[in-house]
């Protein structure tokens, strides 16, 4: 399930060819396309926790969660990574670390920060153990204690959305799109409109446009505040 990023650029181009408002390079289209899947994917996390503040209200409200989860669910991953130099590596591609699950006991290790662990360390009764695991993330990795922990660790996460990108090659002076090449938004197909108001709104920006800015920034409010009621 994926947005072919032709067919997103098409509608970026004739939006702006029908309203004369100029023209999008590959290029500059690319970068607009990054920025805007990265802020829709961004945008979940924050919906998701605001709709959960929300009292309930109805069957439609509570179910915009799970509308949120079943999105973000496209970019979930496991990984069963090893040890290297006392510590497990993150994937390059992490955004989010949900679960660090060790196999051998099935047993959740509780993220803590480095003080906290200190402080269980001072007992042998609340000491990490392979019944209770703990972990330490710091940057690009993780400290997993005890240290008797060395094999069978999997993490669960989200990763962010791989880099977009329309390829084409010259023909007859034009670029023309190649498929092959070309790499499509990974955003849930829903998103497809969201797609292109959000590009729109960076062309606005771009060619110096503000009434264009505004007037698909507003239709992007709207948007939003209809999937809120």
């Amino acid at each position: 399930m994926s947005i072919s990023i032709d067919t997103v650029y098409q509608r970026v181009l004739s939006i702006l060819n029908k309203e004369q408002r100029g023209y999008v390079t590959p290029q500059e289209f690319n970068l607009f396309a990054n920025q805007a899947q990265l802020d829709l994917f961004e945008q979940y996390f924050y919906d998701i926790g605001q709709f959960l503040r929300l009292p309930a209200n109805g069957h439609a409200n509570a179910s915009i969660p799970d509308l949120i989860e079943e999105k973000i669910s496209l970019f979930e991953k496991e990984l069963n990574v090893s040890i290297n130099n006392g510590h497990y590596l993150l994937p390059s591609d992490l955004y989010r670390l949900n679960n660090v699950v060790v196999q051998t006991s099935e047993n959740e290790a509780e993220q803590v920060s480095y003080q906290y662990f200190l402080k269980l360390n001072k007992s042998d009764l609340t000491a990490p153990s392979e019944t209770y695991p703990v972990y330490i993330q710091n940057d690009n990795r993780i400290g997993l204690f005890p240290n008797t922990i060395v094999q069978d660790v999997t993490l669960y996460y989200v990763k962010k959305p791989a880099d977009v990108e329309w390829k084409y090659q010259i023909v007859f002076g034009e670029p023309l799109y190649d498929s092959s090449s070309s790499i499509d938004f990974e955003l849930h197909e829903s998103e497809e409109t969201e797609l292109v108001i959000k590009i729109l709104e960076l062309c606005g920006i771009l060619i110096k446009d503000l009434s264009l800015y505004q007037a698909f920034d507003k239709e992007d409010q709207e948007t939003i505040q209809q999937q809120k009621l």
